[in-house]
């Protein structure tokens, strides 16, 4: 059908539609010699031919040609098909418009990619998985508080974040009654292929700081959450700084598309519930990353050789002071400042203006802290921690003092930050430990014992950690002490296995939850159930009388002695064996094998086998004191009164060879920390000489370990432990109790100037014999390290098995865990 033309409207005089273009009227209002039209010239009359072509309905456009082929069913989901997408297309129009040969286009395409893959579960969600846990019960602080050490509040003291200063800042510009929510993120690259291959997983975690830190710190409670795996990816630029750089634009924007929920929630906050059902309104904020130097360095957007923390260069490391922070403002006005002088897209020249202010070229900003943000994380392999326990007592007389000054104080300042409990003299010393090296640094360089690649010596002192210890006392004033750091597939096998494991532990932790009738307990806390599953440190205990502290959810428990005490008291008379094989005395639970090591032997075999002449007399001396001051606390010295004929109520021992001793926490009695064993074996192979371990025992009333330390305690050998067979019908007041035989160590009244540790030397008799005593097993508090002061230079000689027995010097050395410098560094 035609369709009328419109002309005719014009020929009826009305007026003209200026979006009607006119063919025929080009030039026509132009005067001659170019001028504009002559106002005064009367109106244009235009005739129009009478027969104008005419136009059919039912045609088709170009989009109907475009859909009509045969790729258009598919660009129904994808616009750009048979593009991946749009960006794929400008990357074909790119190539196609490019000077590039044809060769060249070949090679670049023949290349392999693989695009970018980036796993994540809401950060939120996971916020609120962990938030609502019901283990978490009991176990999250909500209110940010401060703690002193006396009334009069001179002294305060740091534990988790919410006692430190930021946590107290942040909860007084929140909305009334609402729940601050600190977040921690951390994240570490993982190989997960062995021996063969180069993959490499990059998982992202999510944890709340408002979780208790000794709970969130044991992986048996799942207090960390996998939130992200983030593209480790290979980009194809010849240049590789720009691959890095590329890399780091990539994780940036990663961390953006995954945290947008949570920073909504920080901004405008969310409600969520706590593990008892209650609604709180929560501000998700992000208070700690928990990262290595080099990826600290990509997240703060700085270059290789800046502090990602402070504003100092690599050549101001070794700085003995702080540095001005490294704040969100600072960072985001140098990129501004980058972006005003070149393109992002342009990689080459944008990382040249980055280079200027000590930038990596990121184009995406990301969350700081006004005040600059600590990330800090101990890396520390076993061979590591090795060599930190004996570094200081195998080298004290071969190095310079200068130089065992200065590591001696890196040690002490390790171990101090690492305490879950600082107060402002704690901060004192930290930093007096870290002003001591300082001060002795530049004996090490002088020694020339600081060295590289191929022995050469380093002059300087360019360490990042280094510069990063500065800011210690600073964060754990804002933050509270600092959290200790505690995934085999590739990317999605790693997330199935960990959505999968997630479900199972649900699953475990709510029919553990529905199938106990009475309280379940909490993460942390001790539990009396008996458990059927032996334990490496059972020491041949039947399984019905384990116990572990163990609870819903945590796979791997440590065999509670102090819970097998209480159990073997309640239990009947005849039904166990006597004396109890576990006790507790105070805070130490002690642990002896269901079976003795020898069932029956005389005292004089025993003194033969373990080479103990006087113990026939010592037996006589300790029954002496009993009968003379009754049972008390028994010290280690005197001469010895009783003849080695002496006649005992007994002629019949039992001798066990190993005995357990389990202790708990310093900072916190509530934990029980993994139980050890002590040897006290007679000559063997290749103990020729026997294997004696030493042990801090009690010695004077009035006292407690650890909290008096060394006041009321000395150091001791144990030689001997036994339980004495009285004879038939013969009644003595020791029927229920062990005994042991120790040698004592004379301990140094003074520490060492170089080390602070003190010496040990073999207490002896005035006849030149060893100086020892029988004394009851309960008298035995912990486990102690003694290392052999081996001089400049080491006798060739000494072994493992007999340095013990030759050597008369020893150090005590504190630095062999963190409980041990707590308690005997004092």
């Amino acid at each position: 059908m035609a369709v009328d033309n419109v002309s005719n409207a014009h020929e009826q005089g009305e007026p003209e539609d200026e979006s009607y273009y006119d063919f025929g009227s080009q030039g026509e209002d132009l005067d001659s010699g170019g001028g504009t039209r002559n106002e005064d010239s009367e109106a244009k009359v235009t005739d129009h031919f009478p027969e104008p072509p005419l136009a059919f309905d039912k045609g088709y456009m170009f989009l109907h040609l475009f859909n009509a082929d045969e790729n258009s069913i598919y660009r129904k989901m994808n616009l750009y098909y048979p593009f991946s997408g749009q960006r794929e297309w400008q990357l074909a129009t790119w190539i196609l418009h490019s000077s590039l040969s044809m060769e060249k286009i070949n090679s670049f395409l023949a290349l392999e990619m693989s695009p970018a893959v980036l796993y994540w579960w809401d950060p939120l969600e996971c916020i609120a998985t962990i938030f609502n846990h019901p283990l978490f019960h009991n176990h999250i602080n909500y209110t940010p508080r401060k703690v002193y050490s006396t009334a009069q509040k001179l002294s305060q003291i740091y534990t988790d974040w919410m006692t430190g200063d930021h946590a107290w800042e942040m909860q007084s510009v929140l909305p009334c009654g609402a729940t601050l929510l600190s977040t921690i993120l951390s994240s570490d690259k993982t190989c997960i292929t062995a021996l063969s291959g180069d993959r490499v997983a990059h998982p992202l975690l999510i944890s709340l700081t408002n979780i208790h830190m000794a709970t969130r710190l044991k992986s048996s409670s799942n207090a960390f959450l996998l939130t992200a795996l983030l593209p480790v990816t290979k980009f194809v630029h010849k240049n590789k700084r720009m691959k890095g750089m590329l890399q780091d634009r990539l994780i940036h924007h990663c961390l953006n598309i995954i945290l947008q929920l949570l920073k909504l929630a920080a901004q405008s906050g969310v409600m969520l519930s706590d593990p008892i059902g209650c609604s709180h309104y929560c501000f998700t904020l992000l208070t700690s990353y928990i990262a290595d130097t080099p990826e600290a360095m990509m997240l703060a957007c700085v270059g290789g050789k800046m502090s990602p923390i402070t504003m100092a260069m690599y050549k101001q490391f070794g700085d003995a002071f702080q540095h001005e922070p490294r704040t969100r403002s600072k960072t985001l006005e140098q990129l501004e400042i980058i972006r005003s002088r070149a393109h992002p897209d342009d990689l080459e020249e944008f990382f040249c203006e980055a280079q200027k202010f000590r930038l990596n070229g990121p184009t995406t900003g990301y969350q700081h802290f006004y005040s600059g943000i600590s990330k800090l994380k101990q890396v520390m392999g076993r061979c590591h921690q090795d060599v930190q326990r004996s570094i200081i007592t195998v080298s004290v007389d071969a190095a310079p003092p200068g130089v065992i000054v200065a590591v001696c104080a890196l040690m002490h300042f390790n171990y101090l930050v690492q305490s879950p409990c600082i107060d402002d003299k704690d901060l004192g010393r930290i930093a007096a430990a870290l002003d001591e090296f300082h001060a002795n640094k530049q004996s090490i360089i002088t020694a020339g014992v600081r060295q590289g690649k191929g022995g050469k010596t380093i002059d300087n002192w360019q360490i990042p950690k280094l510069e990063l210890m500065q800011s210690i006392v600073t964060s754990i004033r804002n933050s509270g002490v600092i959290a200790q750091c505690n995934n085999n597939n590739y990317d999605p096998q790693i997330c199935r296995y960990l959505d999968r494991a997630d479900k199972c532990n649900q699953f475990d932790l709510a029919t553990s939850l529905l199938d106990c009738c009475d309280d379940p307990g909490v993460v942390g806390e001790e539990s009396a159930e008996e458990d059927d599953k032996l334990d490496d440190d059972a020491n041949g205990f039947p399984a019905e009388l384990l116990s572990s502290s163990r609870s819903p959810g945590q796979p791997h428990p440590i065999t509670d002695y102090f819970s097998i005490a209480k159990i073997l008291q309640a239990k009947k008379v005849g039904s166990v064996p006597f004396p109890l094989r576990s006790f507790v005395v105070r805070r130490t639970a002690l642990n002896l094998a269901y079976d003795p090591s020898i069932k029956h032997a005389t005292v004089d075999e025993i003194a033969i086998m373990f080479g103990l002449p006087d113990l026939r007399p010592a037996i006589a001396d300790f029954l002496h004191r009993e009968a003379t001051y009754g049972n008390h606390i028994h010290s280690i010295g005197g001469p010895r009164r009783a003849a080695h004929g002496a006649e005992l109520p007994f002629d019949q021992v039992q001798v066990w060879f190993k005995i357990c001793l389990q202790e708990t926490e310093f900072h916190n009695p509530c934990n029980i920390r993994h139980a050890q064993t002590l040897n006290c074996a007679p000559p063997s192979d290749p103990w020729t000489l026997g294997c004696y371990d030493p042990v801090i025992i009690q010695t004077s009333s009035g006292h407690s370990w650890p909290a008096s330390s060394l006041s009321g305690h000395s150091i001791a050998q144990i030689r001997l432990i036994i339980w004495p067979l009285g004879r038939s019908g013969t009644r003595w007041a020791w029927d229920d109790q062990y005994l042991t035989y120790i040698q004592r160590f004379d301990i140094s009244s003074e520490c060492d100037p170089t080390t602070q540790l003190h010496t040990l030397k073999r207490a002896k008799r005035s006849d030149g014999t060893r100086m020892g005593n029988i004394i009851p097993v309960s008298q035995l508090r912990a486990p102690v390290h003694l290392v052999p002061r081996f001089g400049a230079t080491a006798d060739m000689h000494l072994t493992a098995y007999n340095s013990m027995e030759h050597m008369r010097e020893f150090w005590l050395n504190y630095f062999w865990d963190k409980h041990s410098f707590f308690a005997l560094s004092e």
